[in-house]
């Protein structure tokens, strides 16, 4: 990826082709965004110090928007099947009408980093036409030292002008809606969405791209430690619990969406959280209340009540409510973004059919089977047209998100996980009790109890069973957790119902798993749900 920018400050706008512009408001700070987010209308201080900004229609990300440019260096190496493409012509000329719709505008700038990790990190240039959007990025990126910015040299520049339309007939786009990626040239062009959190996954998406050629995996994941140095990481799409479940009092926070995993161990792509916020209470949930009432958070389509308190239990803008916030925010949160080799991985799941257990012990080659697949529910309002939880196998946890093809992250991670011995588990978070309208959401005190077990390692002690579907190991007891709740089917008032839904599930697993057959070793084959029981 070419290197843009240039070190005097004055010329880096310019350089890239900007022309005409009113003012460009470089690496401003928290209050300085305040006071022009609200000056220019952007947003509402809440009764707490926090900004409330609303996106409009688009409340959740736009996958089937998103574009790689398709050229010589990318020709074979992105998963096409995954991957909409772009020409090169078509991105000159959006890059050029964009740069063009800019001019008579201020615009907001941060040089920021993805990647706590130096050897890995990747120098970031955000421009955006709104200072919330600024705020927002400034959040959840890693901040540089005051006298590095002074040299920064991007290797990434994104820019993000939710006022301007893309024309899908002059630039090759779906829609009016574009998340445009020139992973050549470093580029990502953003238009026709507010919604901020189509930038910190373009972030994403670039590193997706370029670690796994230095050996780095790349991971949707939050991370966190214990005292002993025993680092945990919790893969899982968006809503199923890797923020709330990695936010323990009792470990350290290294991150909550974002890491890689290379020789020296994990590390955080950001500087920041993106928690959904939804039901959000101080009870359930302490640590990331607290940062909803503080100065700096963005809040992200939280309705406000008569006194500009937040309505967490509001959700007629959208479920995918959120909150944006540094990561020091957190009490606990690691100053470095740095842990060491995980010794326990978490894959989550919200099982929308209610029929997989709240925990399952998983073996290596059963552990890449469900990393491929990447088997849970997508949430309500994480992507737009999504109402309800549905279904979904997003393989690697975060498809939208994945350039190369899903095999290459699958076999660095088996790779990984047998060279540290790594012990695995499968976590539901979803339902239980019948399927989603029918049963209920899995109690979170439970989720997290069988966690502590396993983090600590008493879960290994425990007597398992075999699941007659899955043919992972489903623990029969565990302290404090309900032994009926173990055993999904007895949560069923029907237990036939429970048979049919396991079956309608196998057969989904195993339909969607065809594509990856061949790019697996046999052992993961092996490792389908319903083989164990056909071999018995």
């Amino acid at each position: 990826m070419k290197e843009l920018g240039m070190t005097n400050p004055e010329n880096r706008l310019e350089a890239f082709g900007f022309a005409g512009l009113v003012s460009v408001r470089y690496n401003y700070s928290e209050p300085e965004l305040y006071e022009d987010a609200l000056r220019n209308g952007e947003a509402e201080l809440t009764a707490h110090g926090a900004l409330r900004a609303l996106t409009g229609q688009h409340t959740g990300r736009s996958p089937k928007d998103k574009h790689v440019v398709r050229d010589a260096n990318t020709e074979n190496t992105i998963w096409w099947d995954n991957n909409r493409d772009m020409s090169p012509a078509h991105f000159a000329v959006l890059k050029a009408d964009m740069l063009a719709h800019a001019a008579g505008k201020s615009l907001y700038v941060q040089d920021l980093v993805g990647g706590a990790d130096t050897a890995n990190a990747l120098p970031t240039r955000v421009i955006t036409e709104l200072a919330w959007h600024s705020l927002f990025i400034r959040n959840l990126l890693i901040r540089p030292k005051r006298e590095e910015l002074e040299t920064f040299e991007p290797r990434l520049t994104i820019i993000d002008l939710p006022d301007f339309k893309a024309d899908p007939e002059r630039h090759g786009t779906r829609s009016e809606t574009v998340i445009a990626c020139d992973l050549t040239n470093g580029i990502v062009l953003i238009g026709g969405t507010s919604y901020a959190g189509e930038m910190k996954k373009s972030v994403f998406t670039v590193l997706n791209y370029l670690l796994p050629e230095k050996g780095v995996m790349p991971m949707h994941c939050s991370a966190n430690m214990g005292k002993e140095g025993d680092t945990a990481v919790f893969f899982g799409l968006s809503g199923t619990g890797k923020t709330t479940l990695s936010a323990d009092p009792n470990r350290t926070l290294i991150g909550d969406d974002e890491h890689g995993w290379g020789e020296d161990g994990v590390f955080n792509f950001e500087g920041g959280c993106y928690a959904k916020t939804i039901k959000l209470s101080a009870e359930s949930e302490p640590e990331i209340f607290a940062t909803t009432q503080r100065f700096g958070t963005v809040l992200e389509n939280v309705v406000l009540d008569a006194d500009r308190k937040p309505d967490f239990n509001d959700g007629s803008l959208t479920e995918n409510t959120r909150a944006a916030y540094p990561l020091h925010f957190i009490p606990n949160a690691s100053p470095t973004g740095l842990g060491n080799h995980p010794r326990t991985i978490i894959m989550l799941t919200a099982d929308a059919f209610g029929v997989m257990p709240p925990i399952a012990r998983l073996t290596p080659d059963q552990a890449m089977y469900h990393f491929l697949s990447g088997y849970t529910a997508k949430v309500a309002g994480t992507e737009k047209g999504v109402t309800e939880p549905e279904a979904t196998f997003s393989t690697c946890f975060g498809a939208p998100f994945m350039p190369r093809h899903p095999a290459e992250y699958g076999n660095l991670l088996k790779e990984l996980i047998a060279r540290h011995g790594v012990s695995c588990w499968l976590v539901n978070t979803g339902w239980t009790g019948g399927a989603y309208g029918t049963g209920r959401r899995m109690p979170i005190k439970d989720t997290r109890a069988l966690l502590t077990a396993a983090l600590s390692g008493q879960l290994a002690s425990a007597v398992f069973r075999r699941d007659a579907n899955f043919g992972f190991e489903v623990p029969v007891a565990v302290e404090g957790v309900s032994t009926k709740l173990l055993d999904p089917r007895s949560t069923w008032l029907d237990g036939k119902a429970y048979d049919a839904q396991a079956r309608k599930l196998v057969d989904m697993f195993v339909t969607n798993f065809a594509k990856f057959e061949n790019h697996v070793e046999g052992s993961v084959r092996d490792a389908a749900p319903g083989i164990r029981l056909a071999a018995e």
